[in-house]
């Protein structure tokens, strides 16, 4: 079987004002509608998280030119500006939720910007939005210990099932840090696949835990959308995400290794 690299794309906030917290992972209503028509005109084929995993992992054909959107977090414009244009195209589309940030019961005030509410959630996933985890209150799951970071795997996952029916079966890392014990905890508890970031495309051969997503965000004009749903100059374009990201994976480590000394002196 081939390994056909397929481009997921990473969205947060689609709003017009977002707040300073959101503003470069977000993008204008007119930009993302703009997009979508982009996907429409390159005669490109959207589908689900689960559906795409499910393919790769039974062995069955790719559809024609495949691409995936997905959203973490839940803000509000997701519903109010992302639903009409994806109905508009008939696109399918992910909505990975951390739900302490979702308005309603399960609140805790650690959101970012406006938030969705439950009701909202449930529309989205009414018409067709595959509704995936993002960990209970968005931690970087790999310096959490064991308890805690199943906590946030479970609790998300009792949530979302209890507030629409289904088990979500599909996650994505926060910040998108995993590490195999990480990756072994998403699948133990029961998610059928998960999607990192990393700035390039996705394959096949990435296993199911550790898919790649490519940004989009305020910056992206419609020449770089064009390179990122193509597949082209990936590296080029992700050139200072990928150096920022290894300068703070060596703060990270440094960090990890003073909570182990400290918890073996306790």
């Amino acid at each position: 079987m081939t390994d056909t690299p397929v481009p997921i794309l990473m969205y947060h906030s689609v709003a017009t004002d977002p707040n300073e917290a959101t503003r470069e992972l977000s993008v204008t209503p007119d930009a993302f509608a703009e997009q979508m028509a982009a996907i429409a005109e390159r005669g490109l084929t959207p589908v689900g998280t689960a559906e795409l995993a499910a393919r790769w992992r039974h062995g069955r054909a790719l559809p024609a030119r495949p691409v995936l959107i997905t959203f973490d977090d839940g803000y509000e414009g997701v519903h109010r500006h992302a639903l009409p244009v994806l109905a508009k195209h008939g696109f399918a589309a992910t909505l990975f939720v951390s739900t302490s940030w979702i308005r309603g019961a399960h609140d805790t005030g650690g959101g970012l910007d406006t938030m969705l509410d439950w009701d909202q959630v449930r529309d989205l996933a009414s018409v067709g939005v595959e509704i995936g985890g993002h960990s209970h209150s968005h931690p970087q799951l790999d310096q959490l210990d064991d308890a805690t970071l199943r906590h946030e795997l479970i609790h998300c996952k009792e949530i979302v099932t209890d507030e629409l029916g289904t088990v979500p079966a599909s996650f994505a890392y926060p910040y998108g840090y995993s590490s195999r014990r990480v990756r072994q905890a998403v699948r133990e508890t029961g998610y059928a696949q998960a999607l990192a970031v990393g700035n390039g495309l996705a394959r096949r051969r990435q296993g199911p835990y550790a898919l790649r997503r490519v940004t989009v965000r305020r910056a992206t004009d419609a020449e770089e959308f064009a390179r990122l749903v193509e597949g082209r100059a990936l590296a080029r374009n992700f050139a200072r995400d990928r150096a920022l990201t290894k300068g703070y994976a060596v703060v990270r480590r440094a960090r990890q290794v003073r909570r182990k000394a400290i918890r073996s002196r306790v």
